[in-house]
């Protein structure tokens, strides 16, 4: 199975004036957590790396420190984190049926989390990671005034690992980028298209990491993971 990882935003949010996958978590930065999970997964055969070229000699050197022994093609980005996923699929091997695509940022996943996707995408041609979600939702207009409450049973909490069939996606790429659609997830984009997204169950452990906040509670996630309780 194939795997892209778009890599090629900032940490702004992060209070951080560079790529926040070059953070540090317990003395190892972000992206080599992702990577080393990955390399773990049995089903992942090939990765690539999505990034601007200011980052690929850190890419390359997170890559050279923790001896991935899988293949990984660093690939230029784009402006937005739908025109890298787009130049990410430009770059697949010839013979890619399939491919998952996963956040960097979310440096939590399991290696068992990617075996589940990519084991679950040979039956299906769109999938998503994602789980139940436990909080009340409410819509709001923009005089933050609530105008709904949907019914919480219906509501996923999207992650990643999402997967699709590679020449599905493609056209759901290009019907975007005709169409000047604007997505936060490639998800969005088979639903635009028609297309149907399976859920497959994601782990609650698998945040992103977006602000200082979940970066202190990825640090207690590793630490519990290192220490289960008795």
């Amino acid at each position: 199975m194939h795997l892209l990882i778009p890599a090629a935003g900032l940490g702004k949010r992060m209070g951080s004036d560079r790529n926040k996958l070059l953070l540090t978590l317990n003395q190892k930065p972000l992206l080599a957590w992702t990577l080393q999970a990955i390399e773990q997964a049995q089903e992942i055969s090939w990765i690539g790396l999505i990034g601007q070229p200011y980052d690929f000699p850190a890419f390359e050197q997170i890559i050279a420190d923790i001896y991935l022994t899988k293949p990984v093609q660093i690939i230029q980005g784009g402006e937005t984190r739908q025109a890298s996923v787009y130049n990410g699929l430009q770059a697949l091997p010839p013979q890619a049926q399939r491919v998952l695509i996963h956040d960097g940022a979310r440096c939590l996943a399991t290696p068992e989390l990617f075996d589940r996707c990519a084991a679950q995408l040979r039956n299906c041609s769109g999938l998503i990671a994602a789980v139940p979600v436990k909080d009340t939702i409410k819509i709001v207009n923009s005089d933050q005034i609530i105008q709904s409450t949907p019914d919480r049973s219906n509501l996923w909490a999207a992650q990643t690992p999402q997967g699709f069939d590679v020449a599905m996606l493609k056209q759901c790429h290009h019907h975007g980028r005709e169409l000047g659609w604007a997505v936060t997830d490639d998800a969005a984009l088979f639903e635009k298209c028609d297309f149907p997204v399976q859920i497959v169950p994601g782990e609650e452990t698998n945040l992103k990491i977006t602000t200082p906040v979940d970066l202190a509670i990825a640090q207690f996630i590793l630490q519990q993971r290192a220490n289960p309780p008795a």
